[in-house]
């Protein structure tokens, strides 16, 4: 693996990304991008397990920091604006990484974000880590639309006790149970281990 990554500002239609570019040594089989949580930031212990064990797959990965994060506000923007931010940036690497399969994924909100644009930014496969099912309390108003429209190989990751619920495995949507909440920080090398043997399953390209 790469000593650090290199960080750089992408232009989206809302304003400065700032994406964190790590590299995996030799020749990649794909990339993967990574957006964060609603109210955290990229350095959330799951996104950083899921970081380690893309790299040692053999994946490129870019950490995704929304342009409201960017701007130093917490409170999450619109659907709409993340993702079209998040599309400006899968163009940005599209370029940067030419010829690349790309993987979406994130954690949380970023695991919705994640899902709404697989199809539009042709995604071979979708990692959500802590899926936020519905809202805590309110199983009423679920967003399963969302993951059960990703039309390519999905991975759950969640917590036994996360608030936000827990969707069922469904065709082509595999979903690990790891002991914890919604933050996963309870078996942040659970997070790893499943993230690292599906990588495995799904990248494309050999090893």
């Amino acid at each position: 693996m790469t000593a650090g990554p290199t960080t750089t500002e992408v232009d989206t239609p809302h304003g400065p990304a700032r994406v964190h570019v790590h590299r995996t040594d030799g020749d990649p089989r794909a990339v993967l991008l990574l957006g964060h949580g609603a109210g955290g930031g990229v350095e959330a212990p799951d996104l950083k397990a899921a970081t380690t064990a893309a790299l040692a797959a053999g994946l490129h990965v870019t950490l995704v920091e929304q342009p409201y994060r960017v701007a130093g506000r917490r409170a999450p923007a619109p659907a709409t604006q993340l993702d079209a931010a998040w599309l400006a940036v899968a163009a940005w690497a599209g370029e940067e990484f030419e010829g690349l399969p790309f993987l979406f994924g994130g954690r949380s909100s970023g695991a919705r974000v994640a899902c709404r644009n697989a199809a539009d930014g042709k995604a071979v496969a979708v990692l959500c880590l802590a899926f936020p099912v519905h809202p805590p309390g309110k199983p009423e108003k679920h967003r399963l639309a969302e993951l059960d429209g990703v039309e390519v190989p999905v991975l759950v990751v969640q917590g036994e006790r996360d608030p936000f619920g827990r969707p069922e495995p469904a065709p082509g949507r595999e979903v690990v149970v790891l002991r914890g909440d919604h933050s996963l920080k309870s078996d942040v090398p659970g997070v790893g281990a499943a993230v690292g043997e599906w990588l495995e399953e799904v990248s494309p390209g050999p090893r």
